[in-house]
């Protein structure tokens, strides 16, 4: 099956710029749209430019995702596209802009697009409600043993209360800790406080006391540790930070502690989580994002009953998956007008 019958070109129309734009005069800029995006998002496409559409949202491949450039003037990816050196090596000159429809860019080669005068831009800012509330579900669905317990129903094993039952971590008054203290990792810190809990961080740079608010910093890695009964990771993921939690960093945490990832799984050493959980070190985990996600999960994780699996849906929210729409082509609208766009990467 070629790559033609997968993809919709909108019909193009008239597009004339302010002075010092990017000016076709009769015809608006293609975009090539890897995957499919909310109607809202896509019917601004439709009005404002070419969109070459996915309406199957099938995953392409690197060859074909070059391939489908060759039509385009600008890329509108997702963080699913792996956009390699080699990938944008071989991409058509015309591309000037990858505006992603992500706040992580790890799935693109920064340098390689540097390198080629490629701008590069992201949608934060957004998404840090919806994936706070998910960082919340994943602490207290991994404290309370939720996905146990929802088993158990499903499969009718659920047969009496006794006291020894079920029985749980309770957060409440406890230390949260912040791997990165981002928007997302400001936001969660606040709603941990609703629950009392003790908020200490790691960030680059320490915080002004009003972002704080009264959160207490650490200046490395290895001295919060120690002081999260919950371990909160919001950092992005670069070369510094991959693989950042592994046996030596997990032996610092308290005995019993629970961890929490929304941030990207490459941040984890899963060997060195897993036998934590294995031995109680590490008490319960709830993760949002993997290593090889999503086919690639490591099986130990599908196997232990501490660990509360979610698939990826941080930011999985109407709201946010139109405002992350507009902000991508708030992007490509600026860029297309000849201004600097509000979120450049690089």
């Amino acid at each position: 099956m070629g790559v033609e019958k997968n993809i919709t070109i909108a019909p193009q129309g008239s597009w004339i710029t302010q002075k010092g734009a990017y000016d076709f005069m009769s015809t608006k800029p293609t975009v090539l749209v890897t995957r499919k995006l909310p109607k809202a998002v896509e019917a601004r496409l439709h009005r404002d430019y070419v969109p070459i559409l996915n309406p199957d949202d099938r995953l392409y491949s690197n060859k074909e995702l070059v391939e489908l450039c060759s039509k385009a003037d600008a890329i509108l990816p997702c963080h699913t596209e792996k956009l390699t050196a080699e990938t944008i090596a071989i991409l058509p000159k015309k591309i000037k802009i990858i505006a992603n429809y992500s706040v992580g860019v790890d799935h693109c080669d920064l340098e390689a697009a540097k390198g080629r005068g490629i701008i590069v831009t992201n949608t934060p800012d957004v998404l840090s409600e919806a994936t706070a509330e998910v960082t919340i579900l994943l602490m207290l669905g991994a404290a309370r043993r939720a996905s146990e317990g929802e088993r158990m129903i499903r499969a009718k094993q659920w047969h009496d209360w006794s006291p020894n039952f079920m029985v749980g971590y309770q957060v409440t008054g406890k230390r949260f800790g912040v791997l990165g203290m981002g928007r997302v990792g400001q936001v969660a810190a606040n709603r941990a406080r609703g629950f009392d809990m003790d908020v200490h961080y790691y960030n680059r740079n320490r915080l002004c006391s009003e972002l704080e608010d009264g959160a207490t910093y650490h200046d490395n890695v290895e001295a919060l540790l120690p002081n999260c009964d919950v371990l909160s990771i919001h950092c992005p993921a670069t070369p510094q930070t991959t693989g950042m939690l592994d046996a030596a960093r997990i032996a610092l945490l308290p005995d019993g502690a629970i961890v929490v990832n929304t941030a990207r799984g490459g941040v984890v050493d899963d060997n060195a989580l897993i036998l934590a959980l294995k031995s109680g070190k590490v008490w319960a985990a709830g993760l949002d994002v993997f290593n090889g996600e999503p086919e690639g999960i490591h099986d130990e994780y599908l196997n232990l009953s501490n660990v509360f699996l979610l698939p990826h849906i941080g930011s999985a929210t109407g709201d946010t998956r139109d405002a992350m729409g507009y902000r991508a082509l708030d992007n490509l609208d600026a860029f297309f007008a000849g201004k600097e766009p509000k979120d450049r990467v690089v």
